[in-house]
């Protein structure tokens, strides 16, 4: 189902797309791929919306810099300097995090309105990036598919193809709060992840891939997740052609139980400590399945370059389960 959602200062409209099957409802936008709300029941039957978002269009212009439920890119994360190397040529973008560029520039993936077709359980979002747009070069085409499966998993599969060499790196960036409302940090977490990528205090990497034993980053073994977490985490499976299980959260009060599968080699775990009105800090928990952040000037981590006749596909699956 589709329906206008709201109008963009600049006359655009921005649809709401509707998605319902075995007991979940997940409500999408076609601005900046957003998905405003994901229903799903407790283990006594009670539905509530276990992401955050906004009612209206307003909400979301008004808040652009948390990117709720957005989908990021063209560069989920960030790139130390805002500019990378790539076949002999320096490429310079647009800085938006101090001198670093962060989701794609000030003007991303998530800050735009795409296309929107009606696919089996689900709908296609797609755009056109064009050459240069945030700095980021070669003529982008880009889908992301969204679908409910038959056990009311959320699927995302993304794909694209350029003309020119480029760097790509998408993600979606929900934050979720299994308890529908109140703290989040009390949610228990998962994560297949044996090593995790430091980073200076511009949260750009410093290039190691630390062990976590003995540290506040092994979630190996399900714990409460706590506060003071925005790192990427470097998933033991690393690069896979289908998505694997990586993580669960669990949120003991209700029983709702998120699974992330994914294709991805890294998982950002950010428990939102800074954000502000409407919400609180640590209202929600955000679990971005993305390449690593800066790879473009890492050839040591996994590459994000992308190249003419290539096609980039990713996928990420969010089961959700009571117990």
């Amino acid at each position: 189902m589709s329906e206008l959602f709201g109008t963009l200062p600049d006359g655009s409209e921005v649809h709401r797309w509707t998605l319902e099957r075995a007991g979940t409802r997940v409500e999408v936008l076609t601005y900046g791929g957003i998905v405003r709300s994901v229903r799903v029941p407790d283990r006594e039957g009670r539905t509530a919306d276990v992401v955050l978002g906004f009612a209206g269009l307003d909400g979301y212009l008004a808040h652009p810099e948390p990117y709720f439920g957005a989908l990021v890119g063209r560069y989920a994360n960030r790139i130390a300097h805002a500019r990378f190397p790539l076949d002999g040529a320096v490429h310079a973008l647009e800085p938006n995090s101090g001198p670093n560029s962060l989701h794609g520039g000030g003007r991303g993936f998530d800050k735009r309105v795409w296309e929107a077709e009606p696919v089996a359980d689900g709908v296609r979002l797609s755009r056109v990036s064009p050459h240069g747009e945030e700095g980021f070069p070669g003529r982008l085409e880009v889908a992301a598919t969204y679908t409910l499966d038959a056990s009311g998993a959320l699927r995302i599969a993304y794909e694209a193809v350029t003309d020119a060499p480029t760097v790509i790196n998408l993600t979606q960036h929900s934050y979720f709060n299994l308890a529908g409302a109140g703290h989040a940090g009390g949610h228990e977490l998962r994560l297949a992840a044996s090593r995790f990528t430091p980073v200076d205090t511009d949260l750009i990497p410093t290039g190691a891939l630390a062990d976590v034993s003995g540290s506040r980053f092994d979630f190996r073994a399900s714990r409460k997740v706590g506060a003071g977490y925005d790192h990427n985490f470097v998933l033991d499976k690393g690069v896979t052609g289908t998505p694997e299980q990586v993580a669960e959260l669990h949120d003991p009060a209700s029983g709702r139980t998120l699974t992330i599968s994914t294709t991805e080699p890294g998982l950002q775990l950010y428990t939102a400590d800074h954000l502000t009105e409407p919400f609180a800090p640590a209202d929600g928990i955000a679990l971005e399945a993305q390449h690593f952040p800066d790879s473009p000037n890492r050839p040591e981590f996994p590459s994000t370059v992308l190249r003419p006749g290539e096609v980039f596909r990713s996928e990420t699956v969010y089961g959700f389960s009571v117990r």
